[in-house]
């Protein structure tokens, strides 16, 4: 009896503390969708597995926290990759026939993402 009240607190216990709403986007995955977008960002010609890269994600970022975690990989990403032209970044999502919900940039405030 004891030792299935030990038990029965522990799962209470373990399902409180677990995170709620998380996030099922990684960066790695979009690192992975998105290197073929480097390229293009860099001033070579758009490869259109950077178009179905962005569209994969965006089809997967389907809560609020997986766009943000997104938008945060990206930020990441943006702020860490040398050569990046920025103008090329505003106009990518357009010459892929998509729409984003933030900035391509190091300094997009991805909290502000619904």
């Amino acid at each position: 009896m004891a030792r299935n009240l030990v038990m029965m607190s522990m799962i209470l216990i373990l399902t409180a503390a677990a995170p709620r709403g998380s996030a099922v986007i990684t960066c790695s995955q979009v690192y992975g969708a998105l290197l073929p977008c480097v390229g293009y960002l860099q001033g070579g010609a758009l490869d259109q597995r950077c178009c179905s890269g962005m569209k994969s994600l965006l089809a997967a970022a389907r809560s609020t926290q997986d766009r943000r975690t997104t938008c945060s990989c990206v930020k990441t990403a943006a702020a860490t990759t040398s050569g990046i032209d920025y103008g090329r970044a505003s106009v990518l999502p357009g010459k892929c026939g998509v729409s984003i919900p933030f900035k391509i940039s190091p300094n997009t405030d991805c909290s502000k993402i619904n």
